[in-house]
């Protein structure tokens, strides 16, 4: 699978690898596209044309006779195919491939790549490429939630800069967690006091970060004992600290909680996002409508990393059986946690967990499977969700997520309708970031992840 664009007339076979992504920006008229256009009732509108000017911004969106299109205008004939937004993936690890490895290994690699230059390098080489695999498979923003070295807020600067093609990125850089906490020695930093965690929050300020991560809780990979993932590590002191600190510097807070006792102390903090999550009470509901700072926070979805620990003997995760189990726990709590939160109108996005073993970074379009086939969430629900819902989440729905006059220009084309069946979404035909047309990227598959993903794919 790829996004090599279907030619325009004449001369949009110009558009190539080999073109610099400096020069003269393009306009476009896309014709006889079906536009589905991400909000929460769309409908297919075929033989819809729609204008991108040469600010990568949408200024048409209607029938051919109603618009006059720019002069100089690239034509591009869709053909009936499905016009899209770009999808938004809301929890990504960019330092890692999904390949299935043990969380000791990882950190031994950690360790030896960062702080040293040409550790840096490949480092940012790695992040950059998995950033484009996204783009490539249809994701035109991301928000990165821990990655080492604050690699990942270089890249980002160097696709905003143009020196490569890569999705709209959203960095955390490093994380905070504690003493033996989730993350601590892969993408976070340790913080023993609130005076500690202000610090590290006042480094990724100064390191132009998007937003800052915590690590509220332990994981599936950390839990010591049989039945008790997501065993609270961070004390309320410490994360209402942290997350104090960020909002008086105007940066949005995710944390990672993978139990009730989490959900509680983050919420109370004043988090902003919730990050996979655990069966909620009534009282964590009205926390979640109205937090420790009276702000309404959300909670992102991601069966993607839990499921492979239910589907999957421990050999092939890099797992023990006691991990298994608490995978399972896992797994359960953050669909209900889903379920619940929907019933009761609390914001739920959707995010990968991507680099966790058996989480790609092109296979955003399962996530948004699982959350209509195993969250239960109605199929154009799901595909609002992954658009303008998530992009409204980050703060950027008035930027993207919809296709609509004034946005920029992220879009996806299919040959399917995903409102009839969502893995429409796994063949993308042709992808366009901030108005400009993704060109010689193409997605690297890991086939034998797909057999054994695809092997428990629910339908």
């Amino acid at each position: 699978m790829g996004c090599n664009s279907p030619k325009a007339r004449d001369t949009i076979g110009e558009t190539s690898s080999s073109r610099s992504l400096k020069e003269n920006p393009i306009a476009y008229v896309l014709t006889h596209a079906t536009v589905l256009d991400g909000t929460a009732d769309m409908e297919p509108r075929p033989n819809t044309t729609v204008v991108v000017n040469d600010e990568g911004r949408i200024v048409a969106v209607g029938a051919a006779e109603e618009i006059v299109p720019p002069a100089n205008a690239q034509e591009i004939d869709l053909k009936g195919a499905y016009l899209a937004p770009g999808l938004v993936n809301l929890h990504v690890h960019l330092c890692g491939s999904g390949k299935p490895t043990s969380a000791g290994a990882a950190g031994d690699l950690i360790d030896k790549v960062v702080g040293n230059p040409i550790g840096m390098w490949y480092l940012r080489r790695i992040i950059k490429k998995h950033a484009q695999q996204q783009l490539a498979s249809g994701v035109t923003t991301v928000r990165s939630v821990g990655d080492p070295g604050f690699a990942d807020v270089d890249v980002r600067d160097a696709i905003n800069a143009g020196k490569y093609q890569g999705p709209r990125l959203l960095t955390s850089g490093i994380g905070v967690t504690v003493p033996n906490g989730h993350g601590a020695g892969l993408f976070a930093h340790i913080a023993k006091t609130p005076k500690q965690a202000r610090e590290i929050v006042r480094d990724c300020f100064a390191r132009k970060c998007d937003l800052v991560k915590l690590f509220i809780t332990g994981g599936v990979f950390d839990a010591e004992k049989e039945g008790e993932p997501g065993v609270l590590r961070m004390s309320p002191e410490i994360a209402a600290a942290a997350v104090d600190e960020a909002h008086k510097l105007g940066m949005a807070t995710a944390a990672h909680i993978e139990s009730a006792e989490g959900v509680r102390v983050g919420l109370e903090a004043g988090v902003d996002t919730i990050e996979h999550g655990a069966d909620l009470t009534p009282e964590l509901i009205a926390l979640f409508k109205e937090n420790g700072v009276s702000r309404k926070s959300s909670l992102t979805c991601t069966v993607s990393p839990a499921l492979p620990f239910v589907e999957l003997d421990p050999e092939k995760t890099h797992s023990t059986e006691i991990q298994k189990v608490n995978g399972n726990i896992v797994y359960k709590g953050i669909v209900h946690a889903a379920q619940a939160a929907l019933e009761a109108g609390i914001p739920v996005g959707l995010g990968t967990d991507s680099a966790c073993p058996y989480v790609t970074h092109y296979d955003m379009w399962r996530e948004v499977v699982y959350f209509e086939r195993i969250v239960g969430a109605p199929r154009k629900l799901a595909l609002h969700t992954a658009t303008l819902g998530n992009a409204r989440i980050l703060g950027l729905g008035d930027e993207t997520g919809s296709i609509e006059v004034g946005k920029a220009a992220d879009l996806i084309v299919l040959d399917e309708n995903p409102l009839e069946n969502l893995e429409a979404l796994r063949q993308v035909k042709m992808v366009m970031a901030r108005g400009k047309l993704v060109s010689g990227l193409s997605v690297k598959h890991l086939p034998e992840l797909d057999r054994e993903l695809d092997a428990f794919l629910p339908r």
